[in-house]
């Protein structure tokens, strides 16, 4: 797998990324293939910064995706769902800041679901059922929102540019 988060600035890259992904056959991938999938994926993320990737982000099809959040307590939860589906969501509502790893250097409000059921399954093919609020919820949607061919520039209400907030948000 190529270690490159494709970009939206790239018209290739965002026509890839505008597409719905498939659903990930566990039948056609043996188990090592999976683990190492699932460990490339989390070492690009984190190389990256990011607390979210999916699969259709590193050029493949698949509905998958990795996730790094940290729980109430402040401990990181490391996640690798595949074939997720939200099954239930509250109607309540939060908005909050977004980026993505695809779209560099911008960010937007984003009004998301605050709780919700994902179901899925594990690297192994083990089903998988999580409630998730908060940020964890956050990044399952953007996630899954990936899978589907959609980006959050989408539905952020404005955009920004982290130059325009000039040199206070800048990388040091």
């Amino acid at each position: 797998m190529e270690e490159k988060i494709l970009l939206i600035t790239n018209k290739d890259d965002e026509s890839f990324l505008r597409k719905k992904t498939i659903p990930f056959d566990f039948t056609t991938h043996p188990l090592k293939e999976v683990q190492a999938l699932v460990k490339s994926m989390r070492e690009i993320m984190k190389k990256a910064d990011g607390v979210g990737l999916s699969a259709n982000q590193v050029g493949l099809p698949y509905r998958m995706f990795v996730a790094q959040v940290p729980d109430s307590q402040g401990q990181v939860k490391f996640y690798a769902i595949f074939n997720p589906e939200i099954v239930k969501q509250s109607k309540e509502t939060e908005i909050v800041e977004e980026g993505c790893l695809s779209v560099p250097r911008k960010f937007g409000s984003v009004e998301r679901r605050y709780r919700l059921t994902l179901t899925g399954f594990d690297m192994r093919g083990k089903k998988l059922k999580i409630n998730a609020w908060g940020l964890l919820a956050r990044v399952f949607q953007h996630e899954t929102d990936h899978l589907e061919g959609k980006l959050f520039v989408d539905k952020a209400k404005v955009l920004h540019s982290v130059e325009d907030f000039g040199n206070e948000n800048e990388e040091s």
